[in-house]
């Protein structure tokens, strides 16, 4: 009988070429995400060089790219205008040093192995939070995509202005803005199969560098354009560069940053930060074509040390980041030292082509940062909410509104309490919220675990432990007949170690008693819990 071949090594070519697709996508993805959170167009250039060569031999998600994400544009530039003073180089330098802080912040929680309270929050609490973003960066990047300044400041204002913004938008940028955009959100529908696989922005980003040559945005002038619009080009289309390479970003200013509002912005970035580094680690888990698990509190502990350098550095916060992440699984990434090329990469371009950075139209960042946009607050999303159960909708809908009306930290609690004033409203005691009771029996081969009182996204850590924590070689299985009560949260996280024990030939994680249960939809996730006993009259 012949044996199998041992599995061959990781190409270091493979994680080479991974590492410039992902730079390259990196690259103007970097300098719209630093534009728009209100520092210097290099701090998430900067930022992406440290999660490249300070986070990759700390970290244990081999296929993560660490860096800035548009994710995290809201909660930082809300932070530049309250910490500023009406002064945006001030409010970048006290935000810079709260990075840095957070940064000390993650890697106590990572050394704590604390990172896996974040699970907590409840599954569509975090999607609401990603839409509310999502459309909070919409609503800003579209008057910059039309070369507008708008009036309004609040969502609900800069929204409602799009229209106007469109009828009376600058023809160049709109011209490069609408077409970077087309661009975009076209080629995964008409690339041919071969080249299907390039991220989407590549091209995008092609097409902008070509119209800006066409243009030659770089010499101020009138154009007419179209053979009928007059426009004015010149630089200020361009991202501009620093005086001198040593300025890309500016020192933090720690001294500038005792103060009481201070503190709601670090939690934001600690909490907002730690959320999507934790989902997208997950996340790219699912994706490993290896089947690798990532030890998510070593990897937070290396996010955590980015920040602190990224802080210092006047850069822009680090996550692992799910967009670049999963374009480097698909150039074929298979360790982390992709992470580590994509860094070195840019850390040339900075060095040695600003000049080619400099040819990046504005217009054609801010369609970037749309498509962005609209990837987090897709309407997709409510429709998956609503199948798996009005609850999960109505959570997913409070924590956008709430958001949007204040701020995402109001908005992440507002989701957990509906959450759980929906639980209580079925008949889970108060309690219950937080505590289970669970009966394990690991025998030879098989993991038992009965489940005994209601599970909810609150007090179902130790399941979740548990059933991640079992051998390959063994077989799980998780009896619910006697909870009462189990919330969608913690099936869908049942369900997830299921898929991911499947996929690299481990023992099956099974759950048995469901079937007694009344649940919110026909989903096979939607939140089961048992019927009302019937009301008895007389």
């Amino acid at each position: 009988m012949n044996s199998a071949p041992p599995p061959q090594p990781p190409s270091l070519r493979r994680d080479a070429v991974a590492g410039l697709v992902v730079a390259l996508l990196a690259l103007p993805l970097g300098i719209a995400t630093s534009i728009a959170s209100g520092f210097s167009p290099f701090a998430g250039i900067v930022t992406a060089i440290v999660g490249g060569l300070v986070a990759t031999p700390l970290g244990s998600a081999p296929l993560t790219i660490k860096g800035p994400a548009a994710g995290l544009i809201v909660v930082v530039l809300g932070a530049v205008e309250a910490l500023g003073d009406g002064d945006a180089l001030i409010g970048a330098r006290r935000t810079a040093a709260l990075v840095a802080i957070a940064g000390v912040v993650q890697l106590a929680l990572g050394t704590a192995r604390a990172g896996k309270y974040a699970e907590l929050v409840p599954a569509f609490a975090v999607r609401g939070m990603l839409a509310a973003i999502g459309v909070l960066l919409l609503a800003k990047q579209a008057h910059v995509l039309l070369g507008v300044t708008p009036v309004g400041k609040t969502p609900l204002a800069l929204l409602l202005e799009i229209p106007a913004s469109a009828l009376h938008a600058d023809p160049v940028s709109a011209v490069i803005g609408v077409t970077t955009l087309a661009t975009m959100l076209l080629w995964p529908r008409v690339a041919p199969a071969r080249v299907a696989r390039i991220p989407a922005a590549l091209p995008g980003l092609a097409v902008a560098l070509l119209l800006g040559a066409w243009l030659d945005l770089d010499r101020a002038r009138t154009v007419d354009l179209l053979g009928a619009l007059h426009a004015h080009v010149g630089p200020e289309d361009l991202v501009p560069l620093p005086p001198k390479l040593h300025d890309v970003t500016h020192a933090p200013d720690f001294v500038g940053i005792a103060r009481s509002e201070s503190l709601e912005h670090l939690l934001l970035l600690v909490l907002v930060g730690t959320l999507e580094t934790l989902v997208s680690a997950k996340a790219v888990d699912a994706l490993d074509p290896l089947h690798r698990r990532s030890d998510l509190d070593r990897d937070l502990r290396a996010v955590g040390a980015g920040n602190v350098v990224a802080g210092l550095l006047g850069g822009l916060p680090m996550i692992s980041e799910i967009v670049r992440s999963s374009a480097n699984v698909a150039a074929g990434g298979r360790t982390s030292r992709a992470n580590a090329f994509h860094g070195v990469v840019l850390a040339l371009c900075i060095g040695l082509a600003p000049a080619l950075v400099h040819r990046l139209p504005l217009a054609a960042l801010a369609a970037m940062l749309v498509v962005s946009a609209v990837s987090l607050a897709s309407p997709k999303t409510f429709a998956l909410a609503r199948s798996v159960g009005r609850d999960q909708a109505l959570v997913y809908a409070a924590t956008i509104v709430f958001t949007l009306a204040t701020d995402l930290l109001v908005g992440v609690l507002a989701g957990i309490t509906v959450e759980a004033s929906l639980h209580l409203a079925r008949g889970v005691r108060p309690g219950e919220l937080a505590r289970l009771a669970l009966a394990v029996d690991d025998g030879e081969g098989s993991l038992v675990v009965r489940v005994e009182s209601p599970a909810t996204f609150a007090n179902s850590l130790r399941l979740r432990e548990l059933v991640s924590s079992a051998p390959d070689s063994s077989t799980v299985l998780v009896d619910v007949q006697r909870a009462r009560f189990v919330d969608h949260s913690v099936l869908a996280v049942l369900d997830a170690v299921g898929r991911a024990r499947k996929a690299r030939g481990a023992g099956a994680v099974t759950v048995t008693g469901l079937e007694s249960y009344a649940r919110a939809e026909e989903h096979p996730l939607s939140t089961r819990h048992t019927p009302r006993a019937p009301r008895v009259v007389g």
